[in-house]
């Protein structure tokens, strides 16, 4: 009988990956960490915090002692930070199998980057731009290579903000948040359309966790609902995981949970909301995210 569910125990042995993962020290970026880790994978832990990438490690050890993990800092909401984790990755890896852009901010009271970006779209959406523009080349060193970038189902209250982008008119933090995440998405998608006309063999997919009990909500003040509704943090990276390492996925394709409202259960198709599809939307995007992070792609793409 076809199994009708995915669950990490159908991961392949993943001793010859190199995997990065921002913002692996928590929430759903340090389960997938723990569990690709237990399949033999690289993995680079890229996370602003030291501190807290220390112990999130000590954390994977505990469980998984032959886990190979490498902690390098990563600051998304930096331009420079980004340019010199980049760098050093280069120096340091032959290739990079898997990028996981996973690390995210949620409806947190209005800030700024150190360049100056809105924080949720600048963090969010620009510093992983930026991030997979700089690690295009070393991907295309592997031979399957995926990029994962994880959206939400706030994209579709996400509107693109063009005339306000860095807030400087208004800002909402739900609606900025649902912005961050529809970018998260067309991006996804937009740099699949882009890799497959250039030739590439990456694969670029867009997943989205359904509403799980991270720390994530901590900064949004909705965590008080995670006992009632929330499925349970683990399961929230089945769609990363899904896409990072099964073969039954399709490059450019939108994956989450298979539940009421997409909010829990196993890995499936997800629904891209209409606005997500639109051409012009994904077009101007890339020109603006390249123009305010300085970060121009492959020439093709």
């Amino acid at each position: 009988m076809k199994k009708v569910t995915w669950t990490p125990e159908d991961m392949p042995a993943l001793d010859d990956k190199i995997v990065v993962i921002t913002g692996a020290n928590s929430g759903l970026g340090l389960e997938s960490a723990r569990l690709m880790a237990a399949r033999g994978a690289q993995i680079i832990m890229a996370c602003r915090s030291q501190e807290k990438a220390s112990a999130a490690k000590q954390d994977i050890l505990d469980q998984v002692p032959d886990a190979k993990l490498d902690i390098m800092a990563l600051d998304l909401a930096s331009q420079k930070s980004i340019q010199l984790f980049a760098a050093r990755f280069k120096q340091s890896y032959p290739r990079l199998d898997i990028l996981m852009n996973n690390a995210g901010l949620m409806a947190p009271p209005l800030s700024h980057t150190e360049d100056g970006f809105e924080m949720q779209f600048g963090t969010n959406h620009l510093g992983h731009f930026a991030l997979t523009g700089l690690l295009l080349d070393h991907l295309e060193k592997a031979d399957a290579p995926r990029i994962i970038t994880v959206s939400s189902v706030a994209h579709n209250v996400g509107n693109i903000y063009f005339d306000n982008l860095n807030a400087e008119k208004r800002y909402s933090r739900w609606f900025f948040y649902g912005q961050s995440k529809l970018a998260n998405l067309v991006f996804a998608r937009d740099l699949h359309r882009r890799l497959k006309a250039a030739g590439s063999k990456i694969q670029s997919f867009a997943v989205h966790p359904g509403y799980s009990d991270t720390n994530l909500q901590s900064t949004s003040g909705v965590n008080i609902f995670n006992r009632f509704f929330a499925q349970p943090q683990h399961m929230g990276c089945y769609p990363s995981l899904y896409a990072a390492t099964s073969d039954e996925v399709r490059s450019g394709e939108y994956y989450g949970p298979n539940g009421h409202f997409e909010l829990g259960g196993y890995p499936a198709k997800a629904r891209v909301r209409k606005r997500a599809q639109k051409a012009r939307l994904s077009q101007k995007l890339w020109k603006v995210s390249e123009e305010m992070t300085g970060v121009a792609y492959l020439s093709g793409l």
